[in-house]
């Protein structure tokens, strides 16, 4: 019997794995219904982003990805792409003449997370069959599901572009995996090329996932037929996108997304990983050594030809970074935050370390299973490292430490599950998966109180009230006007208002971004200068908000804490909103 529900479980795998996900789906649409009702975009970024489907459906041209809410008349310069916005803006248009457009956005925005989670889930299950066991893909769902940086990005309601990279690295993640080399070549390849077309986020990941095939090549010519197959795919694919997403503004040879500069980069890869194959390279050492010429001259050309993206992509000025980018939570090392995050970012890509390790060890005499442990293995290392560079590497080394805890687990739960004792076998299954998934690090920190003070929470409660809905009516109520307010609640005020903001945080608007900083943190007078040079009708503050915190703390006696302390100028006249708006908001008198 047991070998028939074995049988069963192996053979309809596929079909299982597409019930895990309409089961996750459906517990995560109940857990967030209520805010999915109240349209509670808690990212700027999906704020944003959301306005970019807007403005497409919109009639706003393909390859105009300004957002001109923002920054009037010219628009808030935007690095992203269209692809992402395709399942969102699909959705919205099939429903929008059936539930009207509120219900249909609401729909959207709780729908297209969960697609990008399927496509992980999926993944996932191929690369832990491949690697561990035909029976390990629900181990690994599993513990893909306890990541939780990772798993907070397919959530509804969090529609940006990070979701989808994640599942594009999963599914490069079951290519290196693959036995078969040129369905796996095929496979990265694709995978990379449209990771690359929506964002550069997982360029240091996907990068070392093509030197790894490039290192299989080298060991064993046989995987020509893989490396030619992915180079051929990520040069021809990535010009691909290019000419169908590329915006206006990333054909100027720009740093940050996928434009003239990368693009050449990526063509001569691919053509490299091409023609390595051609020629009969007979020992390793000849590979290695054409590999690593191919290598320099690459690297080389792009050097000389695109100095200026040698450094931080983002190509800020020193005063940005200090005003505004080192304040940035999520570009600050794992180590500067408190042991609750700590904990949860951390824990699962330890115990996945721990899992490559020992599986490169356990497979060390055998070469075939050694290498994509290997491979995977070290790209799961580079990410881990980069927490201590910057958190938001926290998703990704999550998501590539999954194989490895579950091959973790999969040992530590044969082996209890070996015990003559029922106690031991079930205890001990619970207490593996416990461990390896990082659940008892998380929990084991959430032992030890944490302080937090009168002035954590009133930032807390500020966080939660200012950009909801209720709190925003309001501010919609009053005529339609350009608005100064923080950077990190302008997304929010333009997504849920006809009013238009001056600056999202977002690099490429350097002077909106530099305007916002200095008139909050400057004087009265640099501040009437800078709203009479805009043309701006209203001047908005939530006090407490984090970014204000920065605003009180950098510049005690800027305009910022001047209005919280009732010092306002007689060019603003107060706007009358409820006594329990937790806003303050000035229209300027002209």
């Amino acid at each position: 019997m047991a070998g028939a529900e074995d049988g069963f479980y192996t053979k309809h795998w596929r079909l299982l794995v597409a019930l895990f996900w309409i089961a996750t789906a459906a517990i995560l649409l109940y857990m967030r219904w209520n805010p999915i009702q109240w349209f509670a975009l808690g990212d700027t970024d999906d704020n944003m982003r959301i306005m970019q489907v807007r403005a497409l459906l919109a009639g706003q041209d393909w390859y105009d990805l300004r957002q001109y809410r923002l920054d009037p008349p010219r628009g808030a310069n935007m690095h992203w792409s269209r692809l992402v916005d395709l399942p969102i803006a699909a959705i919205m248009y099939v429903l929008r003449p059936l539930l009207g457009g509120p219900i249909a956005e609401k729909v959207a925005v709780a729908v297209a997370p969960l697609l990008p989670m399927g496509v992980a889930m999926a993944a996932v299950a191929v690369a832990c069959r491949r690697l561990i066991s035909p029976k390990a893909f629900a181990l690994g769902i599993a513990i893909l599901l306890c990541a939780h940086s990772a798993r907070g990005m397919w959530t509804p309601l969090r529609i940006d572009h990070h979701g989808w990279q994640l599942a594009m690295l999963a599914v490069a993640v079951a290519a290196l995996a693959d036995p078969r080399k040129t369905r796996g070549g095929l496979t990265l390849g694709i995978a990379t090329a449209l990771s690359l077309v929506i964002g550069l986020e997982m360029l240091v990941y996907l990068a070392l996932a093509g030197a790894a095939v490039a290192l299989m090549w080298v060991r064993d010519p046989a995987h020509g037929m893989r490396l030619a197959t992915y180079g051929a795919i990520v040069g021809g694919g990535s010009a691909l996108g290019y000419l169908i997403f590329a915006s206006q503004d990333n054909s100027a040879p720009v740093c940050d997304a996928l434009s003239p500069v990368w693009l050449s980069a990526i063509i001569a890869a691919g053509a490299a990983a091409v023609g390595l194959t051609i020629p009969p390279l007979r020992t390793p050492l000849a590979r290695l050594g054409a590999g690593g010429a191919a290598a320099l001259l690459i690297g080389g050309g792009f050097a000389l030809a695109w100095p200026q993206c040698l450094g931080a992509l983002e190509g800020i000025s020193p005063e940005l970074k200090e005003l505004w980018f080192d304040n940035v939570r999520e570009v600050r090392p794992i180590y500067t935050h408190n042991w609750g995050t700590i904990a949860a970012v951390v824990s699962l890509p330890i115990m996945g370390l721990i899992g490559y390790g020992v599986m490169i060890w356990r497979n060390r005499n055998d070469e075939a299973a050694l290498r994509p442990w290997a491979a995977i293995g070290i790209i799961a290392l580079a990410a881990a490292a980069m927490l201590l560079w910057q958190s938001r590497a926290g998703a990704p080394a999550q998501l590539l430490s999954v194989p490895g805890a579950a091959a973790l687990a999969w040992l530590l739960i044969g082996y209890v599950q070996k015990s003559g004792k029922m106690l031991v076998r079930v205890f001990g299954t619970v207490a593996a998966f416990v461990l390896v998934s990082g659940i008892a690090f998380q929990h084991a920190v959430k032992l030890v109180p944490e302080k937090k003070g009168k002035f954590v929470r009133a930032v807390n409660l500020a966080n939660s009230r200012c950009p909801t809905l209720a709190a925003m009516k309001p501010i919609a109520k009053q005529p339609k006007g350009y608005v100064l307010t923080f950077v990190d609640l302008t997304p929010r005020l333009i997504a849920v208002t006809h009013h238009y903001g001056v600056a999202g945080p977002y690099h490429r608007n350097e002077p909106a971004i530099l305007d916002t900083m200095r008139t909050f943190r400057g004087s009265e007078q640099n501040a009437r200068r800078t709203v009479a040079r805009l043309g701006i009708d209203y001047v908005l503050i939530c006090p407490g908000m984090s970014e204000s915190t920065i605003y009180a703390s950098e510049a005690p006696k800027g305009f910022y804490v001047q209005l919280v302390k009732g010092t306002v100028p007689g060019w603003l006249e107060p706007v009358s909103l409820p006594k329990d708006s937790p806003f303050r908001m000035w229209r300027v008198r002209r």
